[in-house]
């Protein structure tokens, strides 16, 4: 989960001072749902430590504002995403940012993309992986 933590940490400090998010929503928008999947996704892909990937973090923001309308929205999702992970792991979050509804989906996808990697390591890490680097969430070294 550290490591997981680090890769929302690290797109975070991408756009320095966007921190404040859109009003909060019982249910994720269609957009939203789709670019926490696809962050899940690339962070279960560094979590597992599928060789030959690393965050790209401007790619990860540019790709929220794409689908989410601006990075201060990307970033909120981001944001909401990180409360999320610390407060599955018992640590301290800013609960202005936490949204049940990320938690629960971002749950979802982290144990179905990681149930995926662990049952064959080797076809999982290239195809989530390989898909990560195509959506620009993270890149190959």
């Amino acid at each position: 989960m550290k490591i997981k933590l680090s890769v929302v940490a690290m797109l975070a400090t991408i756009v320095p001072g966007v921190m404040s998010g859109p009003a909060r929503a019982a249910t994720l928008s269609d957009a939203e749902a789709t670019f926490l999947d696809q962050l899940v996704t690339a962070s279960v892909v560094l979590e597992q430590r599928c060789d030959g990937y690393e965050v790209d973090g401007a790619g990860g923001v540019q790709l929220g504002a794409r689908l989410l309308g601006s990075p201060e929205a990307a970033m909120a999702m981001i944001d909401a995403y990180a409360a999320a992970i610390k407060a599955r792991d018992g640590e301290t979050y800013d609960p202005g940012k936490f949204r049940p509804e990320v938690r629960e989906a971002a749950g979802k996808t982290f144990r179905r993309v990681r149930t995926d990697l662990i049952k064959n390591p080797t076809r999982g890490c290239a195809d989530y992986g390989d898909a990560s680097v195509d959506r620009g969430l993270l890149r190959r070294y």
